[in-house]
């Protein structure tokens, strides 16, 4: 086993048997993702790429509560408080994206716990998701009045549906691991004492087969799944532009903090 030395201490990387394991690593924080993990998802995912031992990786979260229950909004005062901080979050933020969106093995979600918002998004990433019975799923973002990027939602409507993908967003409610394997969110369900070893013997499995037909067959899926930046996608932009600049993301930023219900005005 190798452990790979990073700048922070909130994400934690190891190989082993030809599995790279990337876990979140912020359990006080139900391990929401800090503008220092993103930055420690580019370096991780970076180093597996180019490591011909590593042939399948894992992401999951420490503590057993959660895999990542959103973006932390604790910075959102400082960093996403409007539109323009929004850009500057996602330019600093963007390479951890990236290598999420372009990372050519195939890329696997053990979830315990919350996946929720940004969780989620990140989840969708994985080419395969496994959950315990108790976990929860959902996007909150109706509920803090921000708006959600086009490559999010698409990618989210690719794979459960429009229609559903819209409850999803409308009521921003949470689900629970049936229901989300149901609408196809998940894949596999799977009682927690068991969950990193058949986690484990997924990825022993793929690990086991040809690698470059494995790069191949994701290529090829991934090609089917790509979205183009459309004029109406570019309305979606400015639309979300709004949201972050508005007095209801305000008020739900303040409703978080306060732990109260929030009072939006559309405005």
């Amino acid at each position: 086993m190798s452990t790979l030395e990073l700048k922070t201490t909130k994400i934690l990387a190891e190989v082993k048997d030809g599995i790279g394991w990337l876990t979140f690593n912020q359990p006080e924080r139900r391990n929401a993702i800090c503008l220092e993990m993103w930055q420690g998802i580019g370096d991780v995912l970076e180093a597996y790429q180019a490591d011909p031992e590593v042939r399948v990786v894992v992401m999951t979260g420490a503590g057993g509560k959660a895999f990542a229950s959103g973006a932390d909004i604790s910075e959102f005062d400082q960093h996403r408080s409007n539109a323009e901080q929004r850009r500057n979050y996602e330019e600093i933020s963007a390479r951890g994206n990236a290598w999420l969106a372009k990372f050519s093995k195939p890329l696997i979600a053990m979830i315990h716990g919350f996946c929720i918002g940004g969780g989620l998004a990140t989840a969708l990433n994985a080419d395969v998701r496994f959950a315990t019975p108790a976990s929860t799923f959902g996007i909150p973002a109706a509920k803090l009045g921000l708006g959600y990027e086009y490559a999010g939602l698409a990618k989210l409507a690719r794979l459960v549906g429009p229609s559903v993908a819209r409850d999803i967003m409308f009521t921003a409610r949470f689900m629970d691991a049936e229901e989300a394997k149901s609408i196809g969110l998940i894949n596999f369900v799977v009682e927690a004492s068991e969950l990193e070893q058949a986690v484990t013997d997924y990825a022993r499995l793929i690990a086991a087969n040809a690698p470059l037909t494995v790069f191949a067959a994701k290529a090829a899926v991934d090609a089917f799944e790509k979205y183009s930046m459309t004029e109406a996608s570019r309305e979606v932009a400015h639309l979300v532009d709004t949201c972050f600049d508005s007095e209801d993301y305000k008020e739900g930023r303040k409703a978080f903090a306060e732990k109260r219900p929030p009072v939006f005005q559309g405005k």
